[in-house]
């Protein structure tokens, strides 16, 4: 049985936001296949194959989301169920890019300026997530698409 870890290396990770609201993250080294706990993993690269509750968004590690919109919509999906205190789990390989990347979406969800979320989540999850200057700009477009949805 994996054990659920809070803020240590190389484990799960539970990351609060402003508000409360909470998600875990995870590198599939790391995963939990029998997590009992666990309401609904959103996943970012099919390697995950989860047998439980999730969905899994076609992402390829160090780039953008092949569906940006349908990730947008996943992202704000995956953070309403988090909000409804349901227990999300976010992972992509190793825990940092993708993970880091929807971290900072969700983020600026939880009302974090888009400007700031992306050293949000490195002070409050790793200091190497997201790592790439692209993923760092699709949060900012994430921001203005959200926005844009919003009106």
């Amino acid at each position: 049985m994996c054990q659920h870890r809070l803020p240590v290396e190389g484990g799960v990770t539970t990351v609060r936001f402003p508000g409360g609201t909470t998600v875990d993250a995870v590198g599939i080294r790391d995963r939990c296949p029998d997590m009992p706990d666990r309401d609904y993993g959103f996943y970012l690269d099919a390697s995950w194959a989860p047998t439980w509750n999730a969905d899994v968004i076609e992402w390829e590690d160090y780039a953008l989301p092949a569906e940006p919109e349908a990730t947008a919509e996943a992202i704000r999906d995956a953070f309403r169920r988090a909000e409804r205190s349901q227990r999300v789990e976010v992972g992509c390989i190793g825990g940092r890019g993708r993970t880091g990347t929807v971290l900072a979406c969700m983020a600026i969800l939880a009302g974090i300026a888009p400007g700031q979320a992306v050293q949000w989540v490195r002070e409050h999850y790793d200091s190497a997530a997201i790592e790439t200057p692209e993923q760092e700009e699709w949060v900012l477009w994430f921001a203005g698409h959200v926005s844009k949805q919003a009106k």
